[in-house]
């Protein structure tokens, strides 16, 4: 293996800042939008919905609206990677960014019209957008050896972090008319298109091209599809795939529906939920810039995950203790140091899974594994809720638990291969 010369470090270095800095923003826009979908339906003063609309019928058409996010990344993600491998990561990211942009300004239009299908059209659209996560862990794969590899996809969790602590609580600012008198729910997804305006502007002068050897393969929209197929018929990541799958499916339980949780147990506004998750987020990004990146000096990744994994289907199940608000403050670190340890790490596995001309496909497979376990989440969760509010969580940690098994089964596998 060829040493990299200084040069070539500094060049892998500035491109890495560059990522780090469009994930971030990305993030931010995400975040902002992400205290506001649950009031917005659930909450009859709003004036989204008509005021007739069952308790229950306001959830379920939540879930559903969530969903649609997942479903369309679920499409996008792969497609997007394998487009990358082809025409280069700054092209496929640009046009990514394209739609991110126009998906937030039809959102703000579908809440100032009161319009629930142009919230719909947004989240698709926003949502194929959503799907370059494949692309950027592609550019960070381009740039990376098996040393750095986690350290570096630990980036994305620090990204991912920030974007978090800032996006949220803007978010939960700019739909509080108590700020600003014109403040209201339309704010936040003006200020999310503007960032992403920004970033496609960074993304033209600063982004160098981290793709050297093209790599001409058919892509269709069926790609997902296709790829979900095989990651769950082939024997070697077969196992694999199933743990990131449950893994993700139970995480998501509580990310993409505890929302719900904050409003209907504790009265929690958009603001007290912007405020929230930007604290999730600021544990989040300090157990990924500190404690993950000094643990993968040490680790690899599968001596990691026999952990982490385990202990965060234990950390989503300590939600069901607290009776007051202040008490979900106290299990949040323990969830973030889990999470912060499972997510670059499982990534990081996959990556090593696939050859140098292979990581923009098996990354888009893994996108599409994600993407599934991002979707059926908020639609079930939607109906575990009628019975019980704290069930999605329960269920959270059960599937989260499974993963962990499925990696030990895994780890157990490749020894006995090797």
């Amino acid at each position: 293996m060829n040493t990299p010369t200084s040069s070539q470090t500094s060049a892998n270095r500035l491109r890495l800042g560059t990522i780090f800095f469009t994930v971030f923003l990305d993030l931010v826009g995400v975040g902002i939008a992400n205290p506001i979908i649950a009031p917005l339906l659930l909450r009859p003063e709003s004036g989204m919905l008509p005021a007739d609309y069952s308790e229950n019928e306001r959830t379920l058409l939540l879930g559903v609206l969530i969903a649609v996010f997942s479903i369309a990344g679920f499409f996008s993600g792969p497609l997007l990677g394998a487009l990358s491998d082809r025409y280069g990561r700054k092209k496929v990211l640009l046009a990514s960014l394209g739609l991110t942009f126009t998906g937030y300004l039809i959102f703000a239009l579908g809440i100032y019209l009161k319009n629930v299908p142009l919230l719909f059209l947004s989240r698709t659209i926003y949502g194929i957008g959503g799907g370059n996560l494949s692309v950027i862990q592609s550019a960070i794969a381009d740039v990376s050896d098996e040393r750095s590899r986690t350290k570096n996809f630990g980036l994305i969790g620090v990204a991912f972090g920030l974007g978090f602590i800032i996006g949220p609580a803007l978010g939960g600012e700019l739909a509080n008319p108590n700020t600003v008198s014109w403040f209201n729910f339309t704010t936040p997804f003006l200020a999310a298109a503007l960032l992403s305006l920004i970033n496609i502007g960074l993304v033209v002068l600063n982004f160098r091209e981290t793709l050297q050897h093209p790599v001409d393969r058919p892509v269709t929209i069926l790609t997902g599809i296709r790829n979900l197929s095989e990651a769950f018929t082939d024997s070697r990541l077969r196992i694999l795939f199933l743990g990131v799958f449950f893994y993700a499916l139970g995480f998501n339980f509580y990310t993409q529906f505890f929302q719900v949780i904050l409003i209907k147990v504790f009265d929690y506004n958009q603001t007290q939920i912007g405020r929230y998750f930007a604290y999730v987020g600021l544990w989040v990004a300090l157990m990924q810039g500190t404690v993950v990146r000094r643990v993968a000096n040490s680790y690899a990744p599968q001596q990691i995950l026999r952990f982490s994994v385990l202990g965060l289907g234990f950390a989503l199940w300590l939600f069901l203790l607290p009776q007051e608000s202040w008490q979900l403050f106290l299990v949040v670190p323990i969830l973030a140091l889990f999470q912060g340890l499972t997510s670059p790490n499982s990534t990081a596995l996959v990556s090593q899974s696939a050859g140098a001309q292979e990581q923009g496909r098996t990354l888009g497979i893994n996108q599409s594994v994600l993407s599934s376990a991002f979707a059926l989440p908020p639609i079930l969760a939607a109906y575990m809720d009628t019975i019980n509010v704290h069930l999605p969580i329960v269920v959270a940690g059960s599937m989260v638990l499974i993963g962990w098994g499925f990696f030990i089964r895994f780890f157990r596998t490749a020894v006995v291969t090797n």
